[in-house]
């Protein structure tokens, strides 16, 4: 397949993917099978893409916080946005170096698919029998930047998943409270990664050989595709749960250790 539309279709997988509760990593894995492996720098960088359409959603708030920084309840959210990403990017650093990470093969993404889809409805139904709560509490915090990790160790498991339902069943059981908040830590720990997997190719003299071109197509494709997805979802959460997501998970991840070979 040509490169160019590879790297416009994994720009529209990671920009549908990387915000819905369905994992991005994953599906990009399970992609790259058919339309060959991409380099840690693309998948990031497009990733990053995702985010940037985030940031654009959400700039209001981010500029809100700019604006209103000395108000107590402001600087209590920024602070817990920050030591949740700054727990996710000191020990991010930590599995780098010690390099702990499953094989990218598609056997344990399936799994992670289908116990993550069950944990969710599970997840969900706690949430449901809980007073309507939209604060963020240190303790979710803290949980949610240790959910980042978790997702970024084991393929599958959904960074959006992991972090909005550990804020839910840490306190925060509004759906839409702990959807913003997992998706403004979002913001710098995708940037951050970017920025460390540029600077790592650039090091490593590994810049002459990507593809520029194929990367920043696909950069911009995932931005356009993500701020289409991420408003929908943030309209579908209003006065749905996440059941469907859960159902699909579980669906996908059967199917994929169904039809494909163990360990594949």
């Amino acid at each position: 397949m040509n490169d160019l539309i590879s790297a416009i279709l994994l720009g529209i997988v990671e920009g549908i993917t990387e915000f819905l509760p369905v994992s991005s990593t994953g599906h990009l894995l399970i992609a790259e099978r058919w339309l060959g492996a991409r380099s840690d720098l693309f998948n990031v960088a497009i990733q990053a893409g995702a985010i940037l359409a985030v940031t654009f959603i959400y700039w209001r708030t981010l500029w809100s916080m700019v604006q209103n920084w000395r108000r107590p309840e402001t600087r209590d959210y920024v602070m817990k946005l920050a030591v949740a990403f700054l727990i996710t990017a000191a020990l991010g650093l930590v599995v780098t170096k010690l390099g702990f990470k499953l094989p990218e093969t598609i056997t344990p993404i399936a799994w992670a698919l289908i116990i993550g889809g069950i944990w969710m409805i599970a997840a969900e139904k706690v949430a449901m029998h809980r007073p309507d709560q939209v604060a963020i509490t240190w303790r979710v915090a803290i949980l949610v930047g240790l959910a980042q990790i978790v997702a970024g160790i084991f393929p599958g498991t959904s960074r959006s998943a992991s972090t909005i339902f550990v804020a839910m069943l840490a306190g925060t059981s509004n759906r839409a409270a702990a959807t913003e908040f997992a998706f403004l830590v979002g913001i710098p720990t995708m940037y951050a990664a970017t920025g460390y997997e540029l600077l790592k190719t650039f090091r490593q003299g590994g810049a002459a050989g990507e593809d520029w071109t194929g990367l920043g197509v696909a950069f911009v494709v995932s931005t356009l595709v993500a701020f289409v997805a991420v408003k929908w979802l943030l309209g579908y959460i209003r006065s749905h749960k996440f059941t469907v997501f859960a159902v699909y998970r579980i669906i996908l991840g059967i199917a994929l250790l169904l039809l494909l070979p163990a360990g594949g």
